[in-house]
């Protein structure tokens, strides 16, 4: 179940959701998972501008996974103590507060893991796996 893995580091600004949105799409592509390209830029967005509104890091990591059954994309941050949860939609709108349930709507699976340096929490992933099947029921 490796897969074939593949990683950008950006610095955490508010133009690194679109290089991320980029970045899955470039590497969806070149995998030939196109079916995948819209729900993986929207859930990749919201979880990048998460770290970049909420954690107090330099950068960011984003990584995907691509396996024939899946892909996985999970964005680090090296900021153990913050941790995201699900908020209330906040405005009239609504467009805050959305974007964690957005990616469990749109993803087969999500979730947070702790990232360890031996017995050190040194940070966290916001993960979520897309496959193909769930893609064509949005």
């Amino acid at each position: 179940m490796r897969g074939d893995r593949y990683t950008l580091t950006a610095p955490t600004a508010p133009s690194t959701a679109r290089l991320a949105r980029e970045f899955v799409t470039a590497t969806l592509v070149a995998a030939e998972r196109r079916l995948l390209i819209e729900p993986a830029r929207l859930c990749v967005s919201d979880t990048v501008a998460n770290v970049v509104r909420h954690a107090r890091v330099p950068e960011l990591t984003v990584e995907m996974t691509v396996r024939a059954e899946n892909v996985v994309v999970a964005v680090r941050d090296d900021d153990p103590g913050r941790l995201p949860w699900p908020r209330q939609a906040v405005g009239e709108r609504g467009g805050d507060g959305r974007g964690l349930a957005l990616v469990r709507r749109l993803s087969h699976a999500s979730g947070v893991t702790w990232v360890w340096d031996g017995l050190d929490v040194v940070g966290k992933q916001v993960w979520f796996e897309l496959r193909e099947c769930a893609a064509l029921a949005v």
